[in-house]
């Protein structure tokens, strides 16, 4: 069985690096066409490049997902250049770590337009060309494991993914009349520009900076699969989702973490047994 997408068009936000870039080249290649809005010209082009290599076509509208009406300039576009809209990924979002009280309100905006408002604008303007087209659709929104349990350090993050993910629950009912299924996936370590010191500019991965041994080996045993996760696997994710294969799939939040929800706190130590946060367990 495969993933086919032939003759589909997808938005993809935030399309120009990580899992971004990820999740649009393997809708590329099951066959669809793409709006690309992304912020970043010279990522933006990369990406594009990648899909035509596929031999789909791509569109790149700059956007600036904190800015409303680009999100729905760049959703319209995929309506004026192919004149349909099958798919629509909600992937644009940032972070800054730090202690809650130590934010500026500035900053409490900023993550909430970025991560929550853009998704809303894109799926309100998104929504009405599916029901238009009569053939219903598929929404993936890209959470994140943080949204699923407390996360010190990101705390308006993870409440803006907490909030993607009821909004995602709830808009599967409210569309699933017009066949439109609306689901997330979760990611958590995942080998991206951002968690490697590019958050701008085109990427290359030779000068991604590296992490200390030891402190890699200790990531690596947090994760239950013992690695971090690529971009790729949140794209095959994705791809699936948005596919017939997942044609009864609605309201759900898929982990593509490895394991470390499930995981609970737990994590594998170097002698081959298993920690519950500095508890041995022999």
């Amino acid at each position: 069985m495969q993933i086919d997408l032939s003759g589909q068009v997808a938005v993809v936000t935030g399309a120009g690096g990580g899992i971004g870039r990820g999740i649009a080249v393997a809708l590329a290649r099951a066959g669809a066409n793409l709006v690309l809005a992304e912020i970043d010209p010279d990522r933006a082009e990369q990406t594009h490049e990648l899909i035509g290599a596929l031999g789909r076509t791509a569109i790149v509208v700059q956007t600036d997902v904190m800015n409303t009406e680009e999100v729905r300039a760049a959703v319209a576009r995929a309506d004026e250049s192919f004149g349909r809209l099958d798919i629509l990924v909600n992937n644009a979002g940032g972070v800054r770590g730090g202690r809650f009280v130590e934010q500026s309100e500035r900053s409490w905006r900023r993550h909430i337009d970025i991560n929550l408002v853009s998704m809303l604008a894109a799926t309100s303007a998104a929504v009405p060309l599916m029901v238009r087209g009569g053939r219903g659709g598929a929404i993936v929104n890209v959470g994140s494991i943080e949204g699923t349990r407390a996360a010190p350090m990101f705390a308006v993050y993870a409440a803006c993914k907490a909030g993607m993910l009821s909004f995602t629950r709830t808009m599967a009912l409210e569309l699933a009349e017009h066949g439109i299924r609306v689901n997330a996936i979760n990611p958590d370590q995942t080998i991206t520009p951002g968690n490697h010191g590019q958050r701008s500019g085109p990427i290359d991965e030779a000068t991604f900076l590296r992490r200390d041994p030891g402190e890699q080996a200790a990531l690596d045993r947090y994760i239950p699969l013992g690695r971090e996760g690529v971009i790729e696997e949140c794209g095959s994710a994705a791809a699936f989702l948005c596919s017939p294969l997942a044609e009864y799939i609605t309201g759900a939040a898929f982990p593509v973490d490895g394991g470390t929800w499930a995981a609970s706190g737990w994590s594998r130590n170097a002698g081959g047994g298993w920690n519950l946060g500095e508890f041995a367990i022999s």
